[in-house]
């Protein structure tokens, strides 16, 4: 236990958690974390590349798919020093500045993802509702400034979270529940008053990912509309499966990320394997399935990139 005055501060330091009981078998278990982090960096690189280098895909749907592959590279990049450490040197400590400015970025990139997440769903409404005006509504520079928006939004609401940490005392078991640091694991340690630091969070949380969840749950009623109105059926199932892999992103980004939220947030008494589990799923599962779920649904990107990979 370390006991942190305004004194011994900046010389205290967390304990990071790998798999408790499999610490002998983590230099094994560090081949599959290699692996994922492998190819999710190659994987949504690859994805940025064909998009920037192929002029035929520059439309919006693709433009949007780079922004999450770079929110997807940006997550995969904060989370991969303590993971790996732990895995391979069993290097367990971080500071509390690495571990607020680790929080920072993570939480960062989870609303910029959540958001990039939403304006996708509004793209393929938009793309099914009205076809025609596709191209004229989302021009690339409306694009950008939207992006600009979703950045400067997730600036604006998480900056706050590691300064409200910083004024907090830590005198309670300095052991973190993951590999890596989060907003509510750290403010668990504090032995201060951490109700400011609670409804904040839980106030971000709701009206950042709760709020873009809620809209495009909402979205896609519409869009579930929009298609029943297609008199084709041809032409509804053509609609619907251009959905299909914007679906499976909303899946494995929401999915885990609430399901450990509520679990750090009310389960007391919840299995500490469960929360592990859920943690790595967390930030571990999307950035590695989403450009090998976008690469076998979207026949155009994976055409280019066969065709780079065959040249």
């Amino acid at each position: 236990m370390l006991a942190v005055n305004d004194t011994k501060f900046n010389a205290a330091v967390f304990l990071l958690t790998g798999i408790p009981g499999l610490e002998d078998f983590h230099l094994w278990i560090s081949i599959p974390f290699c692996l994922m982090y492998v190819i999710s960096i190659v994987g949504n690189s690859v994805i940025l590349f064909i998009i920037k280098t192929d002029p035929s895909l520059h439309e919006p749907m693709y433009i949007f798919l780079s922004m999450l592959a770079v929110t997807d590279l940006g997550l995969s990049i904060s989370t991969m020093p303590t993971t790996l450490g732990i895995v391979l040197f069993n290097s367990r400590e971080i500071s509390l500045n690495a571990c607020f400015a680790q929080l920072f970025f993570i939480h960062l990139l989870e609303c910029i993802e959540s958001s990039v997440l939403l304006l996708m769903a509004f793209d393929r409404f938009i793309a099914i509702r009205d076809p025609l005006r596709y191209a004229s509504i989302l021009t690339l520079p409306r694009i950008g400034k939207m992006g600009q928006v979703c950045v400067l939004r997730g600036v604006a609401v998480i900056l706050p979270l590691p300064i409200l940490l910083q004024r907090l005392q830590y005198c309670r078991s300095n052991v973190l529940s993951h590999c890596y640091c989060i907003n509510q694991d750290v403010m668990k340690m504090a032995c201060s008053d951490i109700r400011v630091n609670s409804i904040y969070g839980l106030s971000v949380a709701l009206l950042t990912v709760g709020l873009d969840s809620l809209l495009v749950f909402l979205s896609y009623v519409m869009i579930l509309a929009a298609v029943l109105s297609i008199t084709s059926h041809a032409e509804c199932l053509r609609a619907l499966n251009t959905c299909v892999s914007h679906l499976c992103a909303v899946l494995l980004f929401y999915t885990p990320m609430i399901g450990l939220s509520v679990v750090h947030r009310f389960g007391e008494g919840s299995s500490p394997l469960l929360q592990i589990l859920l943690g790595y799923i967390y930030l571990l599962v999307p950035p590695l399935m989403n450009p090998i779920v976008y690469s076998v649904k979207s026949k155009h990107l994976r055409a280019r990139i066969i065709r780079v990979f065959v040249k």
